[in-house]
């Protein structure tokens, strides 16, 4: 089973008060409209991610597809800057702030079952509003969106391996309570799931 990141959110700070209206100029195809939103925006091609800067030097990184991305994309964003004349910390500590990332656990859940059997607390399920049932774990702190069709998305982890753990989590208690995959309710499979199969796609 694979675990597909879907978007990784990043921040840093270049260490310097930045001049939007320079960085504007240097960098190409950015855009800054303070009438619409107080920071410049700046979207790359390759590495594909769109970058948010901030006056204070605060940048924050979104839709990278693995953390080489996020780490690529800051270093040609600082060189360009630095090339521009303009001083930033070379070096700036890059903080991950949220993973997104999506997986499938290969049967159909039933997902008013899961509701009663999963603890109340932690449980978020009104059909009418949302099709998906949320779940919040404590280890790892991350928040679940299961779909009947048996598709999960996960958000709010910080580390690959807080994904994995959070997959694994959610399969153990869904077969504890009984309503793992089995029988006629597997997709596209003869053997049940079983997390030590998990495989992180980080190829995107």
């Amino acid at each position: 089973m694979k675990i597909k990141i879907e978007n990784i959110v990043a921040t840093t700070s270049l260490g310097k008060e930045l001049d939007l209206q320079k960085m504007l100029i240097a960098l190409v195809g950015a855009q800054y409209d303070t009438a619409r939103f107080p920071g410049l925006v700046y979207r790359m091609k390759s590495p594909k991610v769109a970058m948010l800067l901030f006056r204070t030097g605060k940048v924050v990184c979104t839709g990278g597809k693995n953390i080489e991305d996020v780490h690529t994309a800051l270093d040609l964003l600082v060189k360009q800057i630095a090339a521009a004349g303009m001083p930033v910390n070379h070096k700036p500590e890059i903080i991950v702030q949220n993973i997104v990332a999506s997986a499938d656990l290969g049967c159909v859940i039933n997902l008013n079952a899961v509701a009663i059997s999963l603890s109340l607390e932690k449980v978020e399920y009104e059909p009418e509003q949302f099709p998906g049932l949320v779940y919040r774990l404590d280890k790892p702190k991350v928040v679940m969106l299961i779909f009947g069709s048996g598709k999960v998305v996960c958000t709010g982890a910080r580390k690959i391996e807080d994904l994995e753990l959070a997959v694994e989590q959610i399969t153990k208690e869904l077969r504890d309570a009984g309503l793992a995959c089995s029988g006629e309710a597997q997709k596209g499979s003869s053997s049940p799931y079983s997390p030590r199969h998990l495989d992180v796609d980080k190829s995107r």
